[in-house]
């Protein structure tokens, strides 16, 4: 971790809200004039769209029927950890973008399904926010865990995660509901392995956890509302967290555990304003103190 050059990782799967999330960190980087560069997930994919295709069917043919965006396989995990340790000693790092439609293919000047080229990251910035869904990795050959200053988990409750994958891919991939179903059997062991492990690093969670009946979220008809859901917050070092305050301002909230909170739905987005800015500030301050 570095005073100079913090960084803050955000780490979720696929619909797990963390571009809502990236959302509102960048409105609290705006309010308090915070200078942030970012580094997207999928930048630190292995393989493009069409290679990945050609990946999975090779792999299909060897009778690998669990290779997913999830593992080390598919993804350079040490080119990411290196980033991390850059930006933490200097100030900058080497990253690129991932394309993934005709609107930022007209942005970035690249085919979607493609990646740009590798570029250093802008000088003189405040701190370093990451948004993927390896933030918080760690395995036998990588730690990026231990490179950033503040790990947020960002995941719903898996049946939640699944009507979430389901809706996206039918709706607007136009997928089968079989295929998606697939897609999910395909990728769990990778998730159990690789996903998970990582909201045990981080140093706060943000669970939705829905309060309708989702126990066959293969036949759901709709994604659970903000309404319709709590969020569980868990942080994993409570001393120094002013929990009366907390539920003081979100209504109708509670404490579950000693370092829990659990709050309505749609307070999410006022839940991380109130906890996540002065942690910002804290490390805002504690770099600019080295000036």
């Amino acid at each position: 971790m570095s005073r100079k050059h913090p960084i803050i990782s955000i780490t979720g799967s696929s619909g797990a809200g963390t571009t809502s999330v990236k959302k509102t960190f960048e409105q609290i980087f705006f309010r308090e004039k915070v200078n942030a560069v970012y580094i997207e997930g999928d930048a630190f994919h292995r393989y493009d769209r069409a290679e990945m295709r050609a990946q999975m069917a090779k792999e299909a043919e060897r009778g690998n029927r669990h290779f997913s965006h999830f593992s080390p396989e598919t993804n350079l995990f040490e080119e990411l950890e290196r980033a991390f340790r850059d930006y933490g000693e200097t100030g900058t790092a080497v990253t690129r973008h991932y394309v993934h439609d005709a609107e930022e293919s007209a942005l970035h000047g690249a085919a979607p399904g493609t990646f740009t080229d590798w570029k250093q990251l802008p000088e003189n910035s405040d701190l370093l926010f990451y948004e993927g869904l390896h933030g918080a990795v760690v395995t036998d050959k990588v730690n990026v865990a231990r490179y950033a200053d503040l790990k947020i988990g960002v995941v719903p409750v898996i049946n939640l995660e699944w009507i979430q994958k389901l809706h996206r891919d039918r709706s607007a991939r136009g997928y089968s509901t079989e295929a998606v179903t697939d897609t999910i059997l395909r990728r769990m062991p990778d998730y159990i392995h690789y996903i998970c492990p990582q909201f045990t690093e981080t140093d706060i969670n943000f669970q939705r956890v829905p309060t309708v009946d989702t126990s066959n979220p293969f036949i759901a008809r709709w994604i659970p509302t903000p309404d319709e859901s709590m969020v569980v917050i868990r942080f994993k070092n409570p001393r120094g967290i002013d929990f009366p305050y907390l539920l003081s301002m979100l209504p109708q909230s509670w404490m579950s555990r000693a370092n829990s909170i659990v709050c309505p739905g749609a307070k999410l987005d006022l839940a991380m304003q109130l906890i996540l800015t002065p942690l910002i500030m804290q490390l805002i301050e504690r770099k600019r103190s080295l000036k």
